[in-house]
């Protein structure tokens, strides 16, 4: 049994409803192509990390969009196992998701789509928080977080929380105490929410 798994959420590529604070400047197709960019580049990330990786789109599809082709093409060329999220709301989600991975490996972790800066080494830093923790978070600048691990887990540990508000984290860390679980946070990421986080990592990459 491996160590632990890596679960990526996405949504499927599809114009106007990806990445929508990313349109005004970019425009509807070019904000879908972001959302696509971005997604390969975690994927790929994750992939390094030598552990396994499932990819859970946001909903079951008959056919595919034709944006996701790329994702598609990356995902066939690795043993990438392929999902649905299942829940209400994002935490029910993402609960649902560690609950399923926990079932085969001993640690589980969610990342999104949208935090390039999640990279194979920070992979690595959330499974050894989780040697002396119950739940690992990784922060983002914007109050929620790009990361969650887990290797136990209580039902009520995502439950009332204001998804999309700068409240996530600390929300979180309260409903993990109160379940007394416990968390360790690692350094803070960013993520690509505004047309100023696009520009950073378009900078990012061409600085290598």
């Amino acid at each position: 049994m491996t160590e632990a798994v890596v679960i990526q959420f996405a949504k499927w590529p599809e114009p106007g409803k990806v990445k929508t604070r990313l349109s005004p400047a970019l425009g509807d197709a070019g904000a879908c192509e972001a959302h696509v960019t971005l997604t390969c580049h975690v994927l790929r990330n994750l992939l390094l990390s030598g552990l396994p990786v499932w990819f859970y789109w946001d909903r079951p599809l008959q056919q595919a969009p034709v944006y996701a082709r790329p994702l598609l093409s990356l995902m066939d060329e690795h043993p990438v196992r392929v999902g649905y999220q299942q829940g209400d709301d994002l935490g029910a989600r993402m609960y649902g998701a560690l609950k399923e991975g926990l079932v085969e490996h001993p640690k589980a972790l969610v990342v999104g789509s949208d935090c390039p800066s999640v990279d194979a080494d920070y992979i690595r830093q959330a499974i050894a928080a989780l040697a002396v923790a119950d739940v690992v978070l990784g922060p983002s600048d914007d109050g929620g977080y790009v990361l969650i691990g887990a290797c136990r887990l209580d039902a009520a540990m995502l439950t009332d929380i204001d998804w999309g508000t700068a409240a996530v984290l600390s929300q979180t860390l309260a409903r993990l105490e109160a379940a007394g679980l416990r968390v360790v946070c690692l350094p803070p990421r960013w993520d690509v929410d505004e047309p100023e986080d696009w520009s950073r990592y378009q900078l990012e990459l061409v600085q290598g």
